[in-house]
């Protein structure tokens, strides 16, 4: 198993259907992917949080993570909260190597497919 780990970092919901996307998402990384372990978490109203979930891929061995932010764009939570949350597994984990991309929303190719998404609805 790789060393290196991906967790798919969302923002939560009371509705626990809010959830489904991201466990779909999670399906496909591990059907794509099964060498590197990946784990969703959330920053409020549902689990794991960011912390569970880094010390659970800890736990399997994982040396290095990297956080991907499912947010449409770099809004309050991921400017303020999310580095804070960052920086506290950062403390907690000192011997594990701790990044994270933007927001996907901000990647071309995800604008991309929205658009040719909203184009198949024409």
């Amino acid at each position: 198993m790789n060393t290196k780990a991906i967790v798919l970092f969302g923002h939560g919901a009371r509705d626990v259907r809010w959830r489904e996307p991201f466990d779909r998402l999670a399906s496909l990384w591990k059907a794509q992917h099964a060498d590197t372990l990946v784990e969703l978490a959330f920053l409020e109203l549902m689990q794991p949080s960011l912390e569970e979930a880094i010390t659970s891929l800890v736990a399997s061995g994982v040396v290095e993570v990297v956080v991907v932010p499912v947010f449409f764009g770099q809004g309050g939570h991921l400017r303020n909260d999310f580095p804070v949350l960052l920086l506290a597994c950062q403390e907690k984990f000192p011997g594990v190597v701790l990044s994270a991309t933007p927001a996907v929303g901000e990647d071309e190719a995800v604008l991309q497919a929205i658009v040719d998404f909203s184009a198949r609805a024409l």
